[in-house]
């Protein structure tokens, strides 16, 4: 499997990002309405992300538009036309006065997207120092204070969070830890915070063992929940340690249910749908998983595993469906583009 977004997908991919992070409705606020006065329109509450359907779908639409421009805007893959709309629109929305409405908003409300929008928050961020111009420079900059705010919430929640939350969706704790550790440094996050981050993750996972696989999936998982807590623990433990943890958490992982792709049988249902979503968020956790390893028959089975539920989901990235389109093109990337052992 190539370690790299494909080529091919540029285009595509930011089509469908610069759709959705510019479309308002149909929109679907997490926002707890403490009177009429806030009965306002999205923008309002969310001038830089109030597009694509949720919150978290346009904040991760956003990482995916910075992704592509960092992979392909000096390779020719993506035209000046599109290069330049997608300028447009994060020049647009990414804005310092934008982005501190946005931090407000989080402060004011410490439990709205945890942890799940969180992460795609900081790992935004990331995207944008990573790409190494004046703009992302200044995209980073201007979304400092939100993810400073982050790192204000996960400090004052980590050492509550007796109990992580294991299953299949949004709130899944090990998922957006894990891109909190990956994304965090580059985004800012001080060293306490992320220290803070994978203390809790071995806290709640290390002596996990005999993961129920056979119980997956669940009908509207788009995360397994065993095999993004092994992922988690892959970030956390040295190498020696995380194969002798997963060798007792999931024994006899090359027959293992995981390996399977889900029978999606209703694309457009939002919640059978997610399914889609679980084909790419195994496939990415398979691959890294599999890199932990080393070479072997469990990594040849994973990596095999990997391409088939690629094969299952990358058809229908772009499907016509809003139910989808407005968020499976990021799962897809990052199973694309997520390097074996990173």
């Amino acid at each position: 499997m190539s370690p790299a977004l494909p080529a091919t997908y540029a285009v595509p991919f930011t089509e469908l990002a610069l759709a959705n992070v510019v479309r308002e409705y149909p929109n679907a606020p997490a926002h707890l309405y403490a009177g009429p006065e806030e009965l306002v329109a999205p923008r309002t509450l969310h001038p830089a992300f109030y597009g694509g359907y949720d919150w978290h779908s346009t904040v991760h639409m956003h990482w995916l538009l910075v992704r592509l421009l960092r992979r392909f805007s000096t390779t020719g893959d993506l035209p000046a036309t599109v290069t330049t709309r997608v300028h447009e629109v994060l020049n647009s929305h990414l804005t310092s006065e934008n982005l501190a409405v946005e931090a407000a908003y989080l402060r004011k409300r410490p439990h709205f997207e945890r942890p799940y929008g969180w992460a795609w928050l900081v790992a935004l961020a990331a995207e944008c120092r990573a790409l190494g111009t004046p703009e992302g420079d200044r995209w980073a900059d201007a979304l400092a204070p939100a993810v400073e705010t982050v790192g204000e919430l996960l400090t004052a929640w980590l050492p509550k969070a007796t109990y992580p939350i294991r299953h299949g969706i949004h709130p899944n704790s090990a998922f957006g830890l894990g891109m909190v550790l990956d994304a965090g440094e580059r985004a800012g996050l001080p060293r306490p915070v992320l220290d803070a981050v994978a203390e809790r993750l071995r806290t709640w996972f290390a002596e996990d063992h005999d993961a129920p696989a056979h119980w997956e999936p669940s009908g509207q998982d788009f995360l397994s929940p065993a095999l993004t807590e092994a992922d988690a623990m892959r970030r956390v433990l040295p190498v020696a340690e995380f194969r002798t943890w997963l060798a007792g958490f999931l024994p006899g992982l090359t027959d293992s249910p995981l390996l399977t792709p889900p029978v999606v049988s209703d694309h457009s249902d939002p919640q059978i749908g997610h399914l889609l979503g679980l084909t790419m968020s195994r496939a990415a956790a398979l691959r890294t998983i599999a890199g932990a390893l080393g070479e072997g028959p469990v990594h040849t089975a994973l990596t095999a595993s990997a391409e088939a539920h690629l094969a299952v989901g990358l058809p229908s990235v772009s499907s016509g469906d809003f139910s989808t389109d407005h968020w499976l093109a990021t799962f897809a990337a990052l199973a694309l583009d997520t390097p074996p052992g990173h």
